[in-house]
């Protein structure tokens, strides 16, 4: 039997982890799995994402649409724990999206700066979620503090991700990403 690949990022970039703003690249370390239909049983509502029991983040990012995202491997385990009763449709992304921590107090100034969103606390707490252009490229922002620090996940097709993640990291050098 020929030896498996190894699941490679897309970015070519090295992650940005020092300083006050970093930059780091999830791809390779996390599985996602999309969930549609209303009798999937998941929760939250529309716009707002959320930390399961079992550590896995699920977040709606549209009207009957989640995208829950774990350890990487895990996809079939979180797939088995939706519901699949009724029109409900589990699409394994792991291999189609990449995705990026943006985190630090001035993380929403630079990715303001790729965005028109508003990033401020009124507008997007701690577990929001938005689908936004950023830098031009169709992406869904979720909000996900840890440790009680501004962080932003950045969700993108995989084939936009290694200009992506160029171009947050040009938008957060003035904010301190080295």
């Amino acid at each position: 039997m020929a030896d498996q690949l190894a699941f490679q990022s897309p970015v070519r970039s090295a992650d940005v982890n020092e300083g006050p703003l970093t930059l780091v690249d999830l791809t390779a370390t996390s599985s996602q799995t999309l969930v549609r239909g209303a009798e999937s049983g998941l929760t939250p509502s529309f716009g707002h994402a959320t930390r399961r029991d079992d550590g896995v983040l699920a977040a709606a990012t549209r009207p009957d649409e989640w995208t829950l995202i774990g350890p990487l491997g895990d996809a079939g385990t979180i797939a088995s724990s939706v519901t699949s009763e009724g029109f409900v449709t589990v699409i394994d992304q792991t291999h189609s999206r990449a995705r990026f921590r943006l985190a630090g107090d001035t993380a929403a100034q630079a990715l303001e700066k790729v965005c028109s969103i508003d990033l401020g606390d009124h507008m997007t707490p701690n577990g929001a979620v938005v689908s936004a252009s950023v830098a031009k490229v169709t992406c869904d922002v979720l909000r996900d503090d840890v440790n009680s620090t501004r962080s932003y996940l950045v969700i993108c097709d995989r084939s936009f991700a290694d200009y992506l993640f160029s171009a947050l990291s040009d938008a957060g050098a003035e904010f301190g990403l080295r």
